[in-house]
């Protein structure tokens, strides 16, 4: 299957929605609230960048990148990662994250830090460090790959990712 791998546009705000709703549908980590999520960080000026996977004109999986610190390093956030359910284990969750990576590294931040399954994320080499803490709901299942100096402190996200 060929997809390719975009900046979202202004009118996939609804088809971003429906691939984080249906990506996530069913899963214990699952909130409501997570297809809006993206929304959110634009309206709040927060999303630094938000990238879609499109096939025969339909988007079918999307990645978010937010700020977020760890102490008192620059990082950003990953997430929500999501591909619709039919072409999940397609590669096409990892094809969004390796851009996502690129484009962190790139825009000079010391890491990237997100809450997600360690089996999963790993394969990207993001792993649980010591002296790295979070308070905030899902801190089991908090993660980073730092890009420069080992990091430690305290994680903060943008507040819509946060509360």
């Amino acid at each position: 299957m060929k997809y390719k791998i975009r900046q979202e546009k202004e009118s996939d705000s609804a088809a971003i929605r429906d691939v984080v709703a249906r990506a996530f549908e069913g899963k214990s980590f699952a909130d409501p609230d997570d297809k809006l999520i993206v929304d959110r960080l634009r309206d709040d000026g927060a999303l630094v960048l938000s990238l879609v996977a499109e096939a025969g004109g339909k988007i079918i999986g999307q990645v978010a990148l937010s700020p977020a610190k760890v102490g008192g390093l620059k990082y950003l956030c990953v997430g929500p990662l999501a591909v619709v359910p039919e072409h999940q284990g397609k590669g096409i969750g990892a094809d969004l994250m390796g851009h996502a990576l690129g484009v962190a590294q790139a825009y000079g931040r010391d890491g990237a830090v997100l809450l997600g399954d360690p089996k999963y994320y790993s394969r990207f080499g993001f792993e649980k460090v010591a002296g790295v803490t979070y308070d905030g709901k899902g801190a089991d299942a908090l993660q980073v790959l730092p890009f420069t100096d080992a990091p430690s402190g305290a994680v903060t996200f943008h507040p819509v990712l946060s509360g």
